[in-house]
């Protein structure tokens, strides 16, 4: 800028000496010199040396006056310039300070939208805070108040159970209290068929404890569960071990983390139906609901030591337990079929029962012999006088097999997310010692020779032979349950195989005898079909069917013969032929005939079960008041119609009704009806027997919460 104006006033400065010099030398020439009359001197001007003088005089101050207002402009220019760069910076830190504003209203903005949601989370926080204060307040209180739980060093216990009045009502009396023992259902025409019967319980109230400790690796639970429905000296190991105060489950177990599983202990068997994957508590298991404590004829079931190992996954688990042994054994063991031993009642001074029922003696003739007396005439004469021989039958009240293995059970089961499947194998296994020589005709006539014949009727008593025989045996059992909208429930179960009949719900025979005293299983078959409603969360509507059947083992053939009661014959050897009459003929006495036993040819017999010799004359007549009761006046016991049961069948509905059920316990109602058909095989002459039961149950219970 400077430069530029020194350059226009250097330039105007040489502008303004061209033009003095233009206008000097540009003056008229000088004219010719003439002679003209002298006029007053005039005062000469200035010169033009003056007169640039003066103009660079002027000019001069001109410059200085222009380099003086150039150095005011500049120095004003200067304070423009810095005015300028001052607004500039003012301007940037203007828009910086806008831009930091900018930010800060950004960030403050930012801030305070995070403000408000951390406000609002914090309301949201506060409100849960408060409400989890207040459950857990609420759960402190209840704990400490109403605790479902109690702790004992580090392991939390927990009670359970309920206190029952129930009731039961049959149209045909059994004596069985709250529990229906289904094979003992009377036959059409007994004494007991003819009565009904009531019965009021509160013996099926339970009690029940868990403990349950947490570890680093899995947790440990043991588990025990009561009730008053064990039946003393008649307890056995056939089905739910009920000795008293009878112990329904008592277990240990130690679960791990991942879900494997090792349980001892009484259990419900791994055969029994489970609600999902595979479990031992008692609320996971898929019992009938019933109020009978024997469930419902069909149903799967034993409750019996056990140990179990079971592998947990989300859809699958997997299982396997050795169960306690026992055989149900029931056979015809008539005539000449050999003796076995497989068990007794238990030992007196062990831990099982030794108790039988009342020995009954019965006398059988069992021979005759001859006997000379003097008549009134003074004649020496031969009369037949009969051998008689005694035995006691004594029945054992609890028969305990003696079992060389535990049976053997796999499960696997399946839960896709739309019902529930089980597939389940058992194994099963019996052993016996088998005489041959002592057979129902020698322990009566062994010894003894035939009059008639010469021959040695029985062979006498002897352990010849003696042998050990031990079969295998077990079923095959599936079952399915699934959901048939949000309110129902259908199930089907079954269980077919050799041997098995202890795990159906009726405890029908697993083995039977042959015609060589050997073990032979029975085939049985189980099943269940169950229909569940829930219309309110109240209300359980059920409806059941199932049957229990064994099949007819029958080993009835010539060589399974029984002799009746002799017959008195006086029998003389005529000419080398030995020659019988009934009575003493003179002929026979004039050649020295005696008296003695005869036995009539050998019938076949009943061996096995459900043989078609079986005698079951007793089953379809009343004609004979009190043969199903022994023929005594007043309490009656025992009976005579042998019919073996082919199949056992029940129907049953019922519901069950919440009156309250919440943190004070519940409170429930049922009544349940059941119609039952006991069936017997058929045998001598195509007799059987049947007999049908209609039965009513009421229920109230109180709950623990």
């Amino acid at each position: 800028m400077k430069l530029t104006v020194k350059a226009a006033a250097i330039a105007f400065l040489a502008a303004g000496l061209v033009v003095s010099y233009a206008q000097t030398s540009g003056s008229t020439p000088p004219a010719k010199k003439h002679t003209t009359a002298k006029k007053p001197a005039v005062p000469a001007g200035p010169t033009v040396q003056q007169q640039i003088d003066d103009m660079k005089q002027q000019f001069q101050g001109e410059i200085d006056g222009l380099k003086s207002d150039l150095a005011t402009k500049d120095e004003q220019l200067k304070q423009a310039q810095q005015t300028a760069a001052d607004a500039q910076a003012a301007a940037a830190k203007a828009e910086a300070d806008a831009t930091a504003q900018q930010q800060a209203t950004t960030d403050n903005s930012a801030a305070v939208s995070t403000l408000q949601s951390t406000v609002s989370d914090l309301k949201i926080n506060a409100v849960s805070l408060a409400t989890t204060v207040s459950d857990e307040t609420t759960t402190i209180k209840k704990a400490i108040n109403n605790p479902t739980t109690l702790h004992y060093k580090g392991i939390t216990l927990t009670p359970g159970g309920y206190v029952a009045g129930e009731t039961v009502w049959r149209a045909h009396a059994t004596g069985g209290d709250i529990p229906t023992a289904f094979t003992s259902l009377p036959y059409e025409h007994g004494d007991n068929y003819t009565l009904s019967e009531f019965f009021g319980s509160a013996r099926q109230s339970r009690m029940a404890l868990m403990a349950e400790g947490k570890l680093p690796w899995g947790t440990v639970r043991g588990y025990w569960e009561g009730d008053w429905l064990g039946t003393g000296i008649t307890s056995n190991n056939n089905q739910s071990n009920s000795y008293v105060f009878r112990q329904r489950v008592i277990w240990a177990q130690a679960e791990t983390n991942d879900h494997w599983a090792f349980t001892g202990g009484q259990l419900w068997s791994l055969a029994t139906e489970d609600k999902k994957g595979i479990s031992n508590i008692s609320g996971d298991i898929m019992t009938p609901q019933t109020i009978d404590p024997n469930y419902n004829v069909g149903f799967v079931w034993t409750r019996q030591y056990g140990f179990r190992v079971t592998k947990t996954w989300k859809t699958v688990a997997i299982g396997a337990a050795v169960e306690n042994p026992q055989l149900i054994y029931t056979a015809s063991l008539a005539g000449n079929t050999p003796y076995a031993v497989l068990g007794s009642a238990g030992t007196s001074g062990g831990n099982y029962n030794a108790a039988i029922s009342t020995c009954t003696p019965a006398t059988s003739i069992v021979n005759y012999t001859n006997q000379s007396e003097t008549d009134s005439a003074g004649n020496t004469v031969d009369v037949a006088v009969p051998v008689y021989k005694t035995l006691n039958g004594c029945a054992d009240i609890a028969t305990l097999s003696f079992n060389y293995a535990p049976d053997v059970i796999l499960k696997l089961t399946l839960d896709p997310g739309w019902g529930h499947y089980e597939i389940i194998g058992i194994g099963r296994f019996a052993h016996e010692t088998v005489y041959p020589g002592e057979t129902t005709n020698s322990n009566l006539y062994g010894g003894t020779t035939d009059i008639a014949t010469g021959a040695a009727v029985a062979p006498s008593l002897t352990t010849a032979g003696a042998h050990s025989d031990s079969i295998t045996m077990g079923g095959i059992a599936a079952s399915f349950r699934v959901p048939l909208g949000s309110m129902v429930n259908f199930g089907l179960k079954g269980l077919y195989g050799p041997g098995v009949g202890r795990y159906g719900n009726s405890t029908l025979a697993d083995v039977t005898a042959d015609a060589s005293g050997n073990l032979a299983p029975i085939h049985d078959l189980s099943t269940l079909a169950t229909l569940e409603i829930n219309p309110t969360p109240r209300l359980a509507i059920y409806f059941n069917g199932g049957m229990d059947y064994a099949a007819r083992t029958d080993f009835a053939t010539a060589t399974a013969t029984t002799l009746g009661a002799p017959s008195a014959d006086f029998c003389a050897t005529v000419a080398g032929v030995i020659t019988c009459s009934s009575s003493a003929t003179q002929a026979l006495v004039g050649e020295g005939g005696k008296w003695g036993g005869h036995w009539g040819t050998p019938s076949a017999a009943a061996v096995g079960y459900g043989s078609r010799l079986l005698s079951n004359s007793s089953c379809n007549t009343n004609s004979n008041p009190g043969y199903n009761g022994g023929g005594s006046t007043g309490f009656i016991s025992g009976g005579s119609c042998g019919a073996q049961n082919r199949d056992i069948q029940e129907y049953t509905a019922g519901y069950w009704y919440d009156f309250y059920k919440g943190d004070r316990g519940r409170f429930r109602q049922s009544i349940q009806y059941s119609y039952a058909v006991r069936e017997g095989w058929s045998g001598a002459s195509g007799i059987g027997a049947k007999g049908i039961d209609n039965m009513f149950w009421t229920s109230f219970r109180y709950y623990l919460p």
